[in-house]
């Protein structure tokens, strides 16, 4: 059980952390979304056998790193003390390229553990490679790269590298020569550009380590039509999911397995399961809370802007931490995960909020509404705007 917060009677609130569970967490910039997300992870970090992943596009974790100075006093008052988290920084590419030797200095001596990140070429389906460089499967240029692909998984499985990819296109007779030149050109951008993609193969999940909390930086890559941050996380999501799932049934079997249960959390989730358009980590995400339960895999999205999250995944979410929100999309669509249990459509309990870091929670499994006050970070909170604490 984890400790979130205090509900109006002045009631300890937790929640079970021992299943899987899908959890949505929501509110209007300023309303406290991504400083509860960072309880959540605060509260997990402790658990044993656990790996804590968060996707930051928005690099508000790093700081987990420092103790929260700022709110001591309030923190005695809930009878905790300010203790910094560790913090292992996942990098895609180079973190030296991406963020000078100064930078990485200042982590070090923060005890920050940077890590790169780097992802196969062979991870990749056919199909990904198309939506990656944004081609179609009816067109010249997408039949020949899903062919290269394909038949170098046939041959390689997964142990392969964009040099192969090249290599199938020159010597395919089927394509034309400017169709070759112009995905050669597109495939050495992504190697040589992009800096994410790896020359050796290696297991994704090897770089996460459980007792930390493993901050992926999407941050370092441009939101752009190649929706790089998508593929970072799609390639994770889908290696953590087989290595689970294997590793469950060996549990299962009573045997050893080295991937322990997994909880993900994912900041700006709109931008990975986007309502009404494709991305890349869309698919893997709806994967991950409808078959995830069984292998051990949980799930926390945070989004400004809850209507713009694809409802399918909304729909699985069994536990809602919601802000203050405004905007009358996101009050509808929040207002649509409204239960039989609840006296009240959440839109009712929504206009009872009238402090900041005050959150409806509603919880399908114990089929109860509280409005929550959440705690006070003991971390440092990474998400204030310039100038506030």
């Amino acid at each position: 059980m984890i400790f979130l917060g205090r509900d109006h009677s002045g009631e300890d609130l937790y929640f079970d952390a021992s299943r899987s569970r899908a959890v949505l967490v929501c509110g209007k910039r300023g309303s406290g979304k991504s400083y509860t997300l960072g309880v959540f992870l605060e509260e997990l970090v402790q658990v044993d056998d656990m790996l804590v992943i968060v996707a930051d596009p928005m690099r508000n974790f790093h700081t987990m790193s420092l103790p929260n100075r700022e709110q001591e006093a309030e923190l005695w008052q809930w009878g905790l003390s300010a203790r910094e988290v560790p913090v292992r920084l996942l990098v895609p590419g180079d973190p030296h390229v991406r963020y000078g030797d100064e930078v990485i200095g200042a982590f070090t001596k923060r005890g920050v553990e940077v890590v790169s990140l780097r992802i196969n070429p062979g991870d990749l389906s056919p199909d990904s490679w198309l939506e990656l460089f944004g081609l179609d499967i009816t067109q010249p240029m997408g039949i020949a790269l899903y062919r290269a692909v394909q038949r170098c998984r046939q041959q390689y499985r997964e142990h392969f590298f964009v040099p192969e990819i090249i290599e199938r296109l020159q010597n395919d007779p089927q394509v034309r020569e400017t169709s070759v030149q112009a995905l050669i050109l597109r495939l050495e951008t992504a190697v040589n550009e992009w800096d994410i993609f790896s020359s050796r193969y290696h297991e994704v999940t090897e770089v996460f380590v459980p007792g930390k909390v493993n901050v992926i930086d999407l941050g370092v890559l441009d939101i752009s039509r190649f929706g790089l941050r998508n593929l970072v996380l799609a390639v994770l999501m889908r290696d953590l999911f087989r290595k689970r799932r294997d590793a469950r049934l060996r549990e299962e079997l009573g045997l050893a397995a080295d991937t322990p249960r997994v909880w993900l959390a994912i900041d700006e989730a709109q931008e990975f399961a986007p309502a009404g358009k494709s991305a890349l980590a869309k698919e893997p995400l709806i994967q991950w809370v409808k078959e995830g339960r069984q292998p051990g895999l949980s799930l926390i999205i945070a989004s400004q802007q809850p209507g713009a999250i694809d409802r399918e995944l909304l729909s699985q979410c069994d536990l809602i931490l919601c802000h203050k929100v405004t905007a009358q999309e996101d009050v509808d669509t929040v207002n649509r995960l409204s239960h039989d249990y609840m006296a009240h459509e959440l839109r009712h309990y929504l206009r009872q909020i009238n402090r900041t870091g005050e959150a409806v929670m509603v919880d399908d499994f114990r089929e109860k509404v509280s409005t929550v006050q959440i705690r006070p970070r003991r971390s440092k909170h990474g998400g204030a705007e310039v100038g506030r604490a």
